[in-house]
């Protein structure tokens, strides 16, 4: 039974033989998808609060009135995880921490001013954090995928590397966008990888106009002025603007490094960018390094054995640079060979390192060998999230060769980052310039929500895909 598409996303009608009974997008259709989000999402919350607050309530006001209030915490905290944390890091990095979040206030308000007959027990907040966690992030994963509509870009740019930008976002399918054309000066008017060139700047407003685009992506270039003019002229057409930098940052999590100018550093010092304190930052850090260290303890012993096996030091020393190119001492469990490398003489770590011993393989690759960092971030060396710390002979060499690589030292580096989650080893000056396109993006977007998503997703990775 064939169904067709609106260009938007959603179902249209069947043919007569089709059943009546509609889908469950068709539904909706007609509705905001944003509006279904928050229906679905409060949905989500209010079941299983219900469910699980049903046997504590003395009668039916009481219950209602628990469950409202409850709904509603958890509800405001999750919106406020999604909006914080960037369309990158995906549903559940949010999801967690908007439900833990929760819990903490949730918590609190049932231990201080806990409604009569309904003080709700410490399983039962736990079943329903997990539930609320559950549900939410498969709500907005599902959401994303069958109720929101891609969004119609418009690439406008004088260069080449526009095309790039419109190829990246048609083969990542899980991105709620859709290039529809590009308008180039310098183009061929004919098609590209499906993709049509559909004038020059000359004609954007008629482009708009016939397009209906709902967000134009302005590259940089000489033409870009004239475009901002053209599109003045039409600015009743409810389409947005953004430059295409940030349509890097939003989409991919990532910054086009060869693309990029000094002035994007101003975001950084910009009078309305948000700031992370060094005190909440530093808080989760020494948080974070005290739950590591409960945690590893028991582990100790035995990676101790496991790295005696091999001749060397249980602990292996390396000096590195830190935040403002300060050099400190980084330690680790040691993983390689006593001689890997001859003195003066640094070598890249890579995936497959032959130096690696057997044990030290094991180490890597349950990343067991980092626990001693945990000391550096208490000495306030590292942080929990940043860019991993390079060598100084490294660093000299990539700042020659790979644009603003000096940049990444104007934060603490970390045990985990985004460029961490994203990339593998850098071996050459290529893959350092892939890992500087994400840590660059970290220094943009990093705030508490942000590391705390990282966290999550390290964890994840941990636990579900040893190794990265």
């Amino acid at each position: 039974m064939a169904t067709g598409m609106h260009e938007s996303g959603g179902l249209v009608a069947r043919s007569p033989a089709a059943p009546l009974r509609p889908s469950i997008p068709a539904l909706f259709e007609g509705i905001d998808s944003r509006t279904v989000a928050e229906i679905g999402r409060a949905a989500t919350i209010f079941l299983p609060v219900f469910w699980l607050t049903a046997g504590h309530a003395p009668n039916l006001a009481a219950l209602l009135f628990t469950v409202s209030i409850v709904t509603a915490i958890w509800f405001i905290t999750l919106r406020s995880a999604f909006g914080a944390v960037p369309f990158t890091l995906g549903p559940v990095a949010p999801s967690c921490v908007g439900t833990l979040t929760g819990l903490v206030v949730v918590s609190a308000g049932n231990f201080w001013v806990p409604i009569p007959g309904t003080r709700l027990t410490v399983s039962t907040l736990t079943v329903m954090a997990l539930s609320v966690f559950a549900f939410a992030a498969v709500w907005e994963a599902v959401w994303r995928r069958q109720f929101a509509a891609k969004r119609r870009v418009l690439v406008v740019g004088t260069s080449g590397w526009a095309r790039d930008l419109s190829d990246s976002a048609e083969h990542a399918s899980d991105v709620p966008f859709r290039v529809v054309g590009i308008v180039d000066d310098s183009a061929p008017s004919e098609s590209d990888a499906g993709v049509p060139v559909l004038g020059k700047v000359a004609d954007l407003s008629e482009i708009v106009e016939a397009h209906r685009p709902d967000l134009i992506v302005l590259a940089e270039g000489t033409g870009s002025g004239r475009a901002l003019e053209s599109l003045l002229d039409v600015a009743s057409s409810g389409f947005k603007v953004v430059g295409v930098t940030h349509f890097f940052e939003h989409v991919f999590g990532w910054v086009p490094i060869r693309h990029l100018t000094s002035s994007w550093f101003m975001s950084i010092l910009h009078l309305h960018q948000r700031t992370y304190s060094r005190f909440t930052k530093r808080a989760l850090d020494v948080a974070g390094a005290c739950v590591g260290i409960l945690l590893a303890v028991p582990l100790v012993p035995f990676i101790v054995l496991l790295v005696r096996r091999s001749p060397g030091p249980v602990i292996y020393r390396q000096v590195r640079v830190g935040e403002s190119g300060k050099l400190f001492t980084m330690f680790k469990f040691r993983t390689m060979d006593d001689a890997a490398e001859a003195p003066g003489m640094p070598v890249y770590a890579e995936e497959n390192d032959p130096r690696v011993t057997p044990c030290g393989r094991f180490l890597r690759r349950t990343h067991l060998d980092e626990i001693p960092q945990f000391w550096n971030v208490l000495k306030g060396e590292m942080s929990i999230v940043g860019p991993r710390p390079e060598r100084p002979e490294f660093v000299r060499v990539l700042e020659t060769t790979v644009p603003f690589q000096a940049r990444r030292l104007l934060i603490k580096p970390g045990i985990t980052g985004w460029a961490q989650l994203r990339c593998d080893y850098a071996s050459d000056s290529e893959s350092a310039a892939d890992r500087l396109a994400y840590d660059l993006w970290y220094l943009r977007h990093r705030n508490l929500t942000v590391d705390l998503a990282i966290c999550a997703k390290t964890f994840s990775a941990l636990l579900f895909h040893p190794g990265r």
